[in-house]
């Protein structure tokens, strides 16, 4: 499947997601921070859930700094959640928030790149988990709050070597490839209703922690940071996003036609 393309140069009013309420998943660092900042700015009530209770308290404090909506943070570690964590966290969301209008899956699972044959089991089915089966379960429990939204939205993060298989992504690019089918198959089962509506964001390069284990030697500085990437989020949350299918949607801020020099890029 073509990814269709996404610009990230959105410019998204200070009450685009005025009165909805957004869960993040890895918000503590990285692109989910980034995507969990921009919804409050937005504002948005942001659920921020992340495996490091650390990390989402120094993204809490960011978006009560800058004055945004006080957000929710709840510690999850997606490799040992199952159904009852997950079913629980929905309890919780419409206990607390009283509604959920989107959830933004921005959790990820990467280990170093390597060769098929030097990849473990263990690290397949934790990298499947974090990054496949986890974003359908924790959607899954939150369907019925999704389907009381005006606009319910889910969004899948997808990557790269997902939909331009390259070697040495293995599990990784696996787990992600999944995403596009996944989205593809529940947006066909709540068409009638239209409630919610599936995307799957396929990022590109960015500046972000992951980047620096995948491309330890890269420069940094040459890529689009999370917070540009941000911003391609809150156009597919926007009401412009409502004519987006859930195919791929491949942000554009480097360009696809250039010849692959680079096995891992």
């Amino acid at each position: 499947m073509k990814p269709t393309p996404l610009r990230c140069d959105f410019e998204a009013p200070a009450d685009l997601l005025e009165g909805r309420v957004v869960l993040v998943t890895g918000a503590g660092r990285g692109l989910g921070r980034a995507v969990a900042l921009a919804c409050a700015a937005s504002g948005a009530t942001v659920a921020l859930l992340g495996r490091n209770a650390e990390r989402l308290s120094d993204t809490y404090d960011a978006i009560v700094a800058a004055g945004g909506k006080e957000p929710a943070a709840i510690p999850l570690d997606l490799v040992t959640a199952g159904d009852r964590e997950f079913d629980t966290l929905a309890q919780l969301l419409r206990r607390d928030l009283g509604r959920l209008d989107a959830i933004i899956h921005c959790a990820v699972h990467f280990k170093p790149l390597s060769p098929l044959a030097d990849q473990s089991l263990e690290d397949w089915l934790a990298g499947l988990r974090v990054n496949l089966a986890a974003p359908f379960a924790l959607t899954r429990a939150c369907l019925p709050l999704l389907a009381q939204s005006p606009d319910g939205v889910v969004v899948f993060t997808s990557e790269t070597h997902a939909v331009r298989p390259a070697a040495y992504w293995g599990g990784f690019a696996v787990g992600k490839s999944g995403l596009a089918t996944l989205a593809a198959i529940w947006a066909d089962e709540v068409e009638k209703d239209g409630r919610p509506r599936f995307h799957v964001v396929v990022p590109g390069p960015v500046a972000t922690p992951m980047r620096g284990q995948s491309h330890p030697g890269e420069a940094r500085t040459s890529l689009p940071t999370p917070d540009t990437i941000a911003r391609a989020y809150l156009e597919v949350l926007s009401p412009r996003g409502r004519a987006l299918g859930p195919g791929p949607l491949e942000v554009e801020t480097f360009s696809t036609d250039a010849p692959a020099t680079n096995r891992i890029n």
